[in-house]
């Protein structure tokens, strides 16, 4: 079966139509057909449809996406309640362990992103972990850092991911794997991003569907849930009308 990829975490310069529209056509050029770019709270539908356009024109499907950053739980809890809605894809930044516990075991919450080089702040553990799998969080690991990071820096990352790709697949909780770039010559094929994950011991079927399966059931999962027929899980709206 055809795989449909995906790359959740592209951080152009939006201040910059012309480069964001080289990163989208940089990822459709190496077969990605679903994108999606971290947008700021207070975005207008005008900025998101000027994204979408050139993302049609690139024959690229566009996923709105939020990276939030709280500092507290109540504030994170205070985010959700604002912008759930808005955004198809919602995802946070865990710095600090309160933190990661709330969104770890809050439904509204899609991916979960750790500090990239600060390891005594990744919180990702078999308790972060335990608390996801109920949920329906994802844990995302952006892979520019393996192309960009060197020496013991680098094989301390490694060890890192090894091990809470680990935890992860231990409790069944899907892992997604995104370039987190912002410039075209850290773009990769999915298949080389699924290469790269071989790194930290991910099966070569976990890494592929890390960058197709798990990404595009979130974006279909949330496309459901903020589509007007929809009512709860499994249930949604067919026909209204007096004779129903």
């Amino acid at each position: 079966m055809r795989r449909l990829y995906a790359d959740l975490h592209l951080c152009p310069n939006l201040n910059d139509p012309k480069h964001v529209s080289a990163l989208i056509n940089k990822a459709s050029e190496l077969g990605y057909r679903l994108i999606a770019i971290p947008l700021p709270p207070n975005c207008t539908d005008q900025e998101i449809r000027q994204i979408q356009k050139l993302c049609a024109e690139a024959r690229v499907d566009f996923a709105s996406r939020i990276d939030l950053k709280p500092r507290t739980p109540n504030e994170l809890l205070s985010y959700l309640r604002r912008i759930r809605r808005k955004f198809e894809i919602v995802s946070v930044l865990c710095d600090s362990k309160n933190v990661s516990r709330q969104a770890a075991k809050d439904r509204r919450v899609d991916l979960l992103n750790f500090p990239p080089t600060d390891f005594r702040n990744r919180f990702f553990d078999m308790a972060e972990a335990e608390l996801a799998s109920n949920s329906v969080a994802t844990l995302e690991i952006d892979m520019k850092l393996l192309l960009t990071l060197e020496g013991s820096t680098r094989t301390r990352l490694l060890s890192v991911l090894r091990k809470e790709a680990g935890i992860a697949e231990g409790f069944h909780l899907p892992i997604v794997l995104s370039s987190g770039a912002s410039n075209e010559i850290l773009l990769r094929k999915p298949v080389e991003m699924a290469a790269l994950a071989s790194l930290f011991d991910l099966s070569k079927e976990s890494a592929l569907e890390a960058v197709s399966k798990n990404p595009v059931a979130i974006v279909k999962r949330n496309r459901e849930k903020l589509s007007p027929q929809f009512v709860a899980p499994g249930i949604r709206v067919v026909r209204k009308g007096k004779d129903c």
